[in-house]
């Protein structure tokens, strides 16, 4: 088991520069941007601006905070990513531009090679007992993983038992190679 803080992660500029994510983990270890297997990282969008573009790879994006934005796809197709902890998915070469809904937010991010692995965020949301995931991010509230205290913005590798809190919202990752 290992749990990463979130003041322990990597800060690094987003691929088209225009922005920076903090980078959870990424396969295999200390792979770019263009040959990762997969990747999670939490970004922040402070201004309205084009994501990078990912040709090959399944995204999927949740707000954590802040008012979120609007992304339109390919210049036609809109998705509000307004609700926290609700898991939008979208192919990696899509052309996306962002409008704000308000003020800075910032995201969970899972992005996969597209035939290589598969992957799945589902939030939960109050108590629980989690198992069989890969990685889990807490969103908010407090937990336990193999005995061990975790708190919002802490992320659990690997945790032979995680308990939430009855407060806490967390984003389960589960990969398939």
């Amino acid at each position: 088991m290992k749990i990463i803080r979130f003041d322990e992660l990597k800060v690094v500029p987003w691929k088209n520069g225009l922005g920076i994510t903090r980078e959870i983990a990424v396969m295999p270890e200390g792979a770019g941007t263009d040959d990762f297997l997969w990747r999670v990282s939490i970004a922040d969008v402070d201004t309205a601006s084009p994501f990078s573009t990912f040709p090959g790879i399944d995204r999927t994006i949740v707000l954590l905070e802040g008012d979120g934005f609007t992304m339109t796809l390919d210049g036609e197709r809109e998705h509000a990513l307004t609700v926290p902890c609700e898991p939008f998915s979208f192919a990696g070469e899509a052309k996306v531009e962002v409008r704000l809904a308000g003020g800075a937010t910032r995201d969970f991010n899972l992005m996969v090679r597209r035939g290589k692995a598969r992957g799945e965020v589902r939030a939960l949301r109050g108590e629980a007992d989690v198992s069989r995931a890969t990685l889990v991010y807490l969103s908010s509230g407090h937990g336990t993983a193999d005995d061990e205290p975790v708190f919002a913005g802490d992320t659990v590798f690997d945790a032979t038992s995680l308990q939430l809190s009855a407060d806490a919202t967390a984003l389960v990752v589960t990969l398939t190679l």
